[in-house]
C-alpha cells in the first residue's frame, strides 16, 4: 500500500507488538521495508524512530500481535520494549490533545482497514484453554534437542517431500500445548553474516508429547527447494542435535472442554495443529465422541501428510473430508468447494455456541474459505462477518495462515 502521512501531533501514535502473542517468527522483521523491527533474545519491536506506519508488517503477522498502538508523549524506547512480558496500559493523555489524538485514531483506523484486507484479525485463546508456557528458551540461550527420529510423510514422486520429525528434550523441561509453535535454529549465517534467524513449525504432537509421558515433541516439515531450514531439518538424522527457541504461541489453543465441537479447515503442513488436537482428543476421550471435524487440503493422496494414520481415525471421533486437486481424471477440488457440498453441517455447526473453527494453511487458502463461510450463513440468513467477529472475541475463531 502507498505510504500514508498522519496528521502532525504532540501526542504521538506508537506502533508496538505484543509480547504475550508474538510467536516470534519473525516474519515482521523480515517484511519491514526500512527495517524499523528489530528483536533481542526475548523480544521482537518496533523502533519508533524508524517506524513510517507504512503497514507492510501488519497482513504477514499470523497472529495479530503486530497490530498494537499506544497514543504517547514520549515513545517507549527499545530497551523498554525488549524486556517487557505483557504490553503496557493506555498513559494518560493531557485532555488538551484529545483532538489530535481523534484524528490519529480516525487516520490509523483508515490505514488499517485497507492493510487488514484478507487477514484473520487477531484472536483470543478459547476460555477453557491451559495457560501455555511461552518463550521459556530465546536466541541467547536455546534448548538443545536430540533427533529421535525422522520419517517421510509422502511417496516418492508425489512432488512432495514432507518429514515427521521427533525431537526429544531429554532433562530440559519443554511444555509445549497442542497449537503451539517452536523455533528450529539453523546453522550457519545469512548473506549479510548474521546468524540465520529461527523459523517457526507447529507442533504436531499433545502435551503430553509424541511417546505419552516422554519430553519429546514432533513437527511436520515440507522441504522448500531454497528453504534453509527446511532442508537444513529434512536432512536431519537420528542422533543429530538441534537448537530450539520457544514454544510460542498463546491463542491457537485446544479448548481443554469435552463438549467444544473443533471444525479444522487446512492445507499441507497446516495439518500439524490438527494432528496434535486430534491425538489429544483420542487419548483423553477414551472411545466417546470426539465432535472434531476435518477439512484438509492436498494435491493428491501420497502428497497429503499422514494420510495412511488419518484413514484409521473412526468417525465418531473425526469425521474427514480429504480433498485433492490434482488427481488425474478428476476435477479439481479444494477445501472450499467441499465445504459449499457440506454446507447444511456446517451451518449447523457456526451457530452452535460450543463450536471452535482453526483455519490453518497457506495464506491464498483463505480468502476461498472466508467467501465458502459467507455464503454459507447468508443461506442461512446470517452475516458471517458478524458471527466470525463474535467467535472471535469469544475466543472461538482462530486462523494461522503463512
Amino acid at each position: 500500500m502507498p505510504e500514508e502521512k498522519l496528521p502532525d501531533t504532540k501526542a504521538l501514535k506508537q506502533h508496538l507488538i505484543d509480547p504475550e502473542i508474538c510467536i516470534r517468527c519473525h516474519t515482521c522483521e523480515m517484511t519491514c521495508p526500512i527495517e524499523a523491527i528489530t528483536h533481542n533474545e526475548d523480544n521482537v519491536v518496533v523502533d519508533a524512530d524508524k517506524c513510517n506506519f507504512c503497514m507492510a508488517c501488519i497482513p504477514v503477522c499470523p497472529t495479530g500481535s503486530i497490530d498494537e498502538w499506544r497514543v504517547v508523549e514520549k515513545p517507549y524506547s527499545l530497551d523498554e520494549q525488549y524486556a517487557w512480558t505483557e504490553l503496557p496500559e493506555q498513559q494518560e493523555i493531557g485532555a488538551t490533545n484529545g483532538d489530535e489524538i481523534e484524528a490519529l485514531d480516525e487516520a490509523m483506523a483508515a490505514l488499517l482497514a485497507d492493510a487488514h484486507k484478507g487477514a484473520g484479525g487477531k484472536s483470543k485463546a478459547p476460555a477453557s484453554a491451559a495457560k501455555p508456557s511461552v518463550n521459556l528458551y530465546n536466541l541467547a540461550k536455546p534448548a538443545t534437542a536430540k533427533v529421535q527420529g525422522s520419517y517421510k510423510l509422502t511417496a516418492d514422486g508425489s512432488g512432495a517431500d514432507v518429514r515427521h520429525i521427533i525431537l526429544d528434550f531429554g532433562g530440559q523441561p519443554f511444555p509445549a500445548l497442542e497449537g503451539q509453535s517452536i523455533g528450529i535454529l539453523p546453522p550457519g549465517t545469512d548473506k549479510d553474516g548474521k546468524p540465520h534467524l529461527p523459523r517457526l513449525y507447529s507442533v504436531s504432537s499433545p502435551r503430553d508429547g509424541e511417546r505419552p509421558n516422554y519430553n519429546n515433541v514432533s513437527l511436520t516439515v515440507k522441504r522448500e527447494e531454497h528453504g534453509v531450514c527446511s532442508n537444513y531439518v529434512c536432512d536431519l538424522e537420528r542422533g543429530d542435535e538441534v537448537r530450539v527457541t520457544g514454544p510460542f504461541g498463546s491463542t491457537f489453543l485446544m479448548p481443554d472442554d469435552a463438549s467444544a465441537k473443533l471444525l479444522m479447515i487446512c492445507t499441507g503442513t497446516g495439518s500439524a495443529p490438527f494432528r496434535a488436537f486430534t491425538m489429544r482428543r483420542q487419548r483423553v476421550a477414551a472411545g466417546m465422541s470426539g465432535d472434531m471435524v476435518l477439512f484438509f487440503g492436498a494435491r493428491t493422496p501420497d502428497s497429503l501428510p499422514y494420510f495412511g494414520p488419518l484413514s484409521k481415525i473412526p468417525e465418531h471421533l473425526l469425521r474427514k473430508h480429504l480433498v485433492f486437486s490434482r488427481i488425474p481424471g478428476t476435477e479439481k477440488e479444494y477445501v472450499q468447494d467441499r465445504m459449499m457440498r457440506e454446507q447444511e453441517a456446517i451451518a449447523e455447526m457456526i451457530i452452535d455456541p460450543n463450536v471452535h473453527i482453526y483455519i490453518c494453511g497457506l495464506r491464498g487458502m483463505e480468502e476461498g474459505v472466508e467467501q465458502a463461510f459467507s455464503s454459507i450463513a447468508e443461506s442461512a440468513g446470517q452475516s458471517w462477518s458478524s458471527m466470525r467477529d463474535a467467535m472471535r472475541d469469544e475466543g472461538r475463531y482462530h486462523v494461522e495462515t503463512y
